[in-house]
């Protein structure tokens, strides 16, 4: 824009700088999110399109990193990417992480290592960010930690690996619309096409209109026709003149002259006129005639002209521009089987607390702050409460432990149905659960005792044989009953299991193990 004109509010572009640049905005049901592509894919691409060729095109960002596109989705609603930092080891207790994730910084991502830690989600003993031009983070990890665990404790805690949610909205013809970055780059290769079109048009137009004056500024000369207005008084004798002087060759030019033509002619010095060179302006004309043709053929092959364009493009601009982000796959980081275990699950059983904060009472074992706490009351009821530093898990409980929903454990039961009732066994595992809510594992009736659990890690550990002790009663011989767990399938929580016995059960105790294999080829 030159200020001659009125000033244009867009200008045409070429190349498609809004999936080179990536695009982020907000409105109210049209927010906005266009992440940036490489360079030299997006000129490829462009290229494909024009050739009816498929193509894929996915991100790419100035930070580098490793990105899992496989549910980019084409960039609309809907989809996601995945980006990582690029974590190298480099010694046995250092990591260094030199490439970032698209969206934060070398400060935001140290704050969020640094977070993490204070949570204890993950371990570090020193944090050095030693960014200068280039993204250089140092970690230091305690002695003792295995560095695969602690980076993907890095990748599933803090922003060492981000999601991003692209959301392609556009506004064409002043409408919003949801395009697919495949098909904004469509209509991009379309366009340039266009626009292409339009300058060659231009182009043509103007070399024509050099040939045109090019051709008559030789008939003027050559013809010596400026001699005749040396004579003439008036100016409009001098247009006459000249006029009357072209009138026999008119039907060599490609187009009608008009008497801007003429007054050009008027306005020829008389320096140029004397060097007038007849070879020079003919060799001028034929290359002014190479570069009509080669127009025509362009915008006869436009399509071809367009790829040519964009590969010249390429060339010019692409070295350099390689791509940074490398496209993985990788699984999603569950963060409980990343998650380190360095706190220490207390219980106090009088009070019913539970937690990684009451180190005067009883320890359980090893936890993170992550875990859930499950817990066995004596009256047959259960829960899961998420740890805490003290949380309540409901008093005289059996058994308290670190619950893991995707570790299912298995559990032997045995229960008395009320006062002086039936006396049930079962075996269950704890699957789903809803936190703070009481579960009823027996019958329900009141007065009812747990006298027998224990927890095992699966169903072949469970398979133990437990001695059950009856009180002497009038008529009652056999005052022992031997049970096998093995015998019992094992069941969701809610089953109320099966009948031992009816009488009255003094305690129950664990048969040794030798005895425990006698019991079990006697029956086998």
């Amino acid at each position: 824009y030159d200020g001659r004109n009125k000033e244009p509010v867009t200008l045409p572009v070429k190349f498609p700088l809004l999936l080179a640049h990536g695009a982020e905005g907000i409105a109210v049901g049209l927010a906005c999110k266009i992440l940036p592509h490489n360079f030299n894919e997006i000129i490829d691409a462009c290229i494909a399109s024009l050739k009816k060729e498929e193509f894929e095109l996915y991100p790419d960002f100035p930070q580098g990193g490793i990105a899992d596109a496989s549910e980019y989705n084409d960039g609309v609603r809907g989809g996601r990417i995945r980006v990582r930092a690029r974590i190298e080891k480099i010694k046995n207790k250092e990591l260094v992480i030199r490439e970032i994730p698209f969206g934060t910084t070398a400060g935001s991502l140290c704050d969020s290592i640094l977070k993490a830690n204070d949570q204890g989600k993950v371990k570090i003993a020193k944090l050095e960010d030693c960014t200068a031009e280039n993204v250089e983070i140092h970690v230091m990890l305690p002695p003792g930690t295995d560095q695969d665990q602690a980076i993907q404790a890095l990748y599933a805690f803090t922003d060492c690996e981000v999601s991003i949610s692209p959301n392609s909205c556009v506004i064409e013809d002043n409408q919003p619309k949801f395009l697919g970055v495949s098909e904004i780059l469509r209509r991009s290769a379309k366009q340039t096409r266009e626009l292409l079109r339009q300058e060659l048009e231009i182009r043509l137009n103007e070399l024509d209109e050099k040939w045109h004056f090019s051709s008559l500024e030789k008939i003027f000369i050559e013809k010596r026709i400026y001699r005749r207005i040396e004579e003439c008084e008036t100016w409009q004798a001098v247009i006459d003149e000249i006029w009357a002087g072209l009138k026999p060759y008119l039907r060599l030019l490609r187009r009608e002259v008009n008497d801007d033509d003429i007054v050009r002619l008027t306005e020829i010095k008389i320096k140029r006129i004397s060097k007038f060179d007849a070879f020079k302006a003919d060799e001028y004309i034929r290359g002014l005639e190479d570069q009509i043709a080669e127009t025509k053929r362009h915008l006869k092959q436009l399509t071809k002209y367009a790829i040519k364009w964009y590969e010249g493009l390429k060339a010019k601009y692409g070295k350099g521009r390689e791509r940074r982000t490398e496209l993985s796959t990788f699984d999603r980081v569950a963060a409980k089987e990343v998650v380190i275990a360095n706190d220490t699950l207390y219980v106090n059983r009088k009070e019913g607390f539970a937690g990684w904060g009451m180190k005067r009472d009883e320890a359980v074992c090893k936890c993170s702050r992550m875990d859930d706490v499950i817990a066995f009351s004596r009256d047959g009821h259960m829960r899961v409460v998420k740890i805490s530093e003290k949380a309540f898990i409901g008093k005289d409980n059996l058994l308290v432990n670190v619950f893991r929903k995707e570790e299912p454990k298995v559990y032997n039961m045995i229960y008395v149905d009320g006062r002086g009732g039936k006396v049930m066994a079962k075996r269950f595992q704890v699957s789903g659960v809803t936190r703070e809510k009481l579960y009823d594992l027996t019958r329900g009736t009141s007065g009812t005792r747990v006298l027998w659990l224990t927890e095992h890690e699966n169903e072949e550990d469970a398979n133990i044989v437990v001695r059950v002790h009856l009180k002497p009663a009038l008529r009652l011989r056999n005052l022992q009953i031997d049970l096998n767990f093995a015998e019992l399938g094992v069941k969701g929580r809610a089953s109320q299991g099966n009948l031992i016995t009816k009488h009255l059960v003094d305690r129950v105790s664990r048969i040794p193990k030798a005895e425990q294999e006698e019991i079990v080829k006697k029956r086998g």
